[in-house]
This record gives structure tokens, sequence and C-alpha cells, in this order.
């Protein structure tokens, strides 16, 4: 069965300054706006693109916070346990007088576990001290050490069932965890190699922090009214997106004009994209930029772009298979286990995806069922339904599933993914819910946050969440132009914490 769209569509606003018949509603194309002078003809308008709104997607999933500087700044604790990747450089080459034994297996530590080199890491800094007990494990086992002598980033170790370890050809193919020490009787801390354990010269881990920032945008919009249309008396009645109705006329462009705005806040929001100093949106007149100073910086940086930065991409779920989709998104949820482990999550997803996983659970026998919780929703079920999510459960996790007409409108990502070839289509995004530890550094102290929130620019003096003031000479008239022009404003960013929870569909 083949699906057409109706032709002859006007879909699409016009970007116009001046006050044309195109800009109105018309009854009659033959008889116009006369028809609109009729105060008893009250016909209907209809949403033929149905409520073309995607608020909410924030305000379900975030929360709003004012902020006063260029940028935001915050700190994340890095993983509390040592674990790191590396190699069993030699069976035989560490030979640490103190210990007593003369070959002694050498492992070089090459990475963390989440391969951060470079960032922030470097192998010589790793944590493990003298005395750490460490489980090694590679293709040739698993084993059980006792570090006798660490040297920048080589560490020497003494297996405790075994003699010694086989040496490896690969890098990074050897994983290493701390968990715990042992000391003997009346031990101190070891100084240093070879030396006796008289001064207690063991270093104290320091937690690390990765320091993340982002700027807010500045976005602006306006609908503008002649003040010879303003004085017209024509009558229509219009539906708005809460569901009310009322009669107005002109206003309805600008109310079109004002869902649009606030559309584009939250696409902003969702889409952004920091410009690279290479860049010619950096490199512009168009927009204030520099290449020393963060905070001038063009962009910002959206949901979708943190993910894809530093957070998780799947392509599972994708409705091929029931039984292979059950598998796929267990394989999501090993994903989170290696994360945090944040126990609810809610999932915004496309038409196509939401049926996979609907299909899913029904081949489960088990949508809506196994104690989902929704403790997001203060417990409520009602609460979950009305706002459009399907509660379930899977393991030790809750998801709160909702399709989101974003990225099924035709007009918004629905068209951008239709073109995109089939690694670049965003099907959907898993954002965990809840709150998050972090060290703002601007206040000097731990903060709980949101995962996901919003931070507008707002001071005593001015608040820029969402300004709208009028202008013109219609009303409280303020200039010459014979117009009413209506403006909106708003200076705001995405703040993504703790992206490594987060997924995104692809």
């Amino acid at each position: 069965m083949a699906i057409t769209a109706g032709g002859s569509l006007n879909s699409v606003p016009a970007s116009q300054k001046q006050t044309l018949s195109t800009n109105y509603i018309d009854f009659n194309q033959d008889m116009g706006w006369a028809q609109q002078y009729l105060p008893d003809l009250m016909e209907k308008e209809a949403e033929v693109f149905g409520p073309r709104t995607i608020s909410g997607f924030l305000s379900q999933v975030g929360a709003e916070e004012a902020m006063q500087a260029d940028q935001v700044i915050w700190s994340e604790q890095g993983r509390l346990h040592l674990s790191y990747k590396g190699q069993v450089t030699s069976a035989t080459g560490g030979a640490d007088a103190g210990s007593g034994v003369s070959n002694i297996a050498q492992i070089t530590i090459q990475d963390d576990i989440d391969g951060n080199v470079g960032s922030g890491f470097t192998a010589a800094n790793h944590g493990i001290r003298v005395n750490d007990t460490i489980i090694v494990s590679n293709s040739n086992g698993v084993f059980k050490c006792l570090v006798s002598v660490v040297a920048n980033a080589v560490i020497d170790v003494l297996p405790y069932s075994q003699s010694a370890l086989a040496a490896t050809s690969t890098a990074k193919d050897t994983t290493i965890l701390v968990y715990g020490s042992e000391f003997g009787k009346g031990d101190s801390y070891r100084a240093a190699a070879g030396t006796s354990n008289t001064t207690d010269q063991r270093g104290a881990n320091e937690p690390t922090f990765k320091t993340f920032a982002n700027k807010p945008i500045i976005m602006k919009d306006y609908y503008e009214v002649s003040g010879s249309d303003t004085a017209r008396v024509g009558w229509i009645e219009v539906a708005s997106e809460a569901g009310q109705s009322g009669y107005l006329w002109y206003l309805k462009a600008e109310a079109d004009t004002r869902a649009r705005f606030t559309d584009y806040i939250e696409m902003a929001m969702l889409e952004g994209e920091l410009a690279s100093t290479t860049s010619e949106v950096q490199g512009s007149t168009i927009l204030p930029g520099s290449t020393t100073d963060a905070a001038n910086d063009a962009g910002t940086e959206g949901l979708f772009s943190a993910i894809e930065t530093r957070g998780n991409i799947t392509s599972g779920v994708t409705g091929v298979n029931a039984a292979t989709d059950l598998a796929e998104f267990d394989a999501i949820l090993a994903e989170f286990d290696k994360q945090g482990a944040i126990e609810e999550n809610m999932m915004f997803v496309n038409r196509t995806t939401s049926l996979a996983m609907d299909d899913m659970l029904a081949a489960m026998n088990s949508y809506g069922a196994g104690g989902t919780s929704y403790g997001v929703f203060n417990n409520s079920e009602d609460m979950a339904l009305n706002l459009g999510f399907s509660g379930f459960r899977r393991g030790s996790y809750d998801f709160y599933k909702s399709d989101f007409r974003y990225l099924n409108d035709l007009a918004t990502r629905g068209g951008i993914n239709a073109a995109a070839g089939a690694g670049s289509a965003i099907r959907g995004v898993i954002i965990p819910a809840g709150t998050s530890t972090v060290y703002d550094q601007m206040l000097g102290k731990n903060l709980k946050r949101p995962f996901l929130h919003v931070r507008f620019r707002a001071s005593q003096t001015d608040n820029r969440k969402m300004k709208t003031w009028t202008t013109g000479s219609v009303g409280a008239a303020t200039s010459a132009l014979d117009a009413m022009q209506i403006h909106m404003l708003t200076e705001r960013c995405l703040v993504v914490q703790g992206a490594n929870n987060f997924m995104l569909m692809k």
C-alpha cells in the first residue's frame, strides 16, 4: 500500500516583512479578505499537520536554572576504583632487593579502563601503589598478585599462585584491577624500590576529575503586523496547542511565530554544535568568536553532539526481529552496567523504533509489567500515561518510553533522517532520570544536578530565559513605525552531566 501526501499544501511559513494576504488565514480563495469582515462567519481552522510543537521534551526530562557567567563549567569525578589496561612486558625483568625475590614479573600500564590516555590521564600517573593487591587478567588466565615496585608506568608484581607471569605480545591485552592491599605485622609503607619499610611514603590517591563547559547562545525572532491591519475586525476560531479555542485573527500568526520560536529553542538544545577553531563559522565576522576564549566561541553543545562525543551510541533495536531486538536491548543494558547503572531512564524514540520496542516486549508478554516503579512520575502510572509514556522493566532498569514527534515529523528531524544514510539517522535517545553530584566551579562546592538540564542567563536586572517585548506605534507607542513588532529572545545552553550514562540510537 502506497501512502501519498496531499497536494498543494502550504506547509512551510514564508519569511515576510510585509503584511500580505498570504500571511493570513483565508476562508475562500475567490472572495478573500472580505470573508473576514463577517463576524457571524465562524469557520474552524484545521490543523492539517497536527500539533506543531515539540515542547515538553526538556521539561519532562530536565530542569532549568539561572546562570550569570558567559559559560557554565562543571567537573565530573572519574571512576572510584582503579582499573587499567596494560601488558606483561617481562616475566623475569624485575629485581627488587627489598622483596627478597630476584625474578619478578613486570607489567607496563598503558591506559585506563576507559581509554583516556591524553585526556587527563597518563600511564605514569596511575594510582597503583606498593603493597596493593591486584587482579591480572589476559589470555593466559586470571591471577592475583602483590605489587612490590612502582616505577612510573612499570610495576613489579609477585603472583600469589605461581612463580611468575607469562609475558604477552600485544599492547593493552591485560586488564589490571586493584582489589585491596596486604602488609606484614608492624610493617609501614615502603619508601622506594630496594629500601626498608621505615618511612611512611605511600602516596595518597586523589580523586580524578574531568572538567566540561558549555556556553549559552542568543536566539531571536519577531512578528510584525501593520497598524492598519490591526484595526481590521475579522474573526476566526482557532485551536491552541493546549486544546483551548478562541476567536482571533492577526494574533494567530503571532501565536504561530511564538510556537515556532519555542520549537527552535528546544531544537537548538538538541542539535546545537560547538564551532571548531578551524571552521568557517568561527573564522567569520557574523558571530563574535575567539580561538583563545571558549566563552566567546560560536555555537553550543546540544544533546546529540554531547552524547556522540562523550556518551554511547547503539545501532540496536531495529525491528528486524523481536528476538534479535531483545538481545540487542540487553547489550544496551550491559553497557549501562559498565557505567553508572542508573536505574530509571527516559526513552524518546521515533515511530519505527517505538514499534520495534512494542513488538519486542509483546514477544516477552511483559509490556508494562515487571514492577515498574514510575518513580520519576511520583510513582503514578496514570501521570506517566497522561504524558504519553509507557513503562517497562528489564533486569534492574526501569524505562519510560515515549514516541518523539521531532524524530518523525517530515518538517523536522524526520525529514533529515529520511535523507540521511543508515548510520547517520537518529532514531532515539535514552536519558538517565534523577540527579548526579558534580563540582560547580562558579559556586566552589559539590551540588546535585539533573543529568540533563538547561541553564539560562539571568540577573536581578534582566531575565533572559524567555523575553518578549513590543515596539512600534500600535498600543504603547515606542517609535514612529506604523506597525506592531513583537520581539522574542532567549539566551541558554544545555548541560549534559554524566554523558557516559546516555545512549544515542542511530
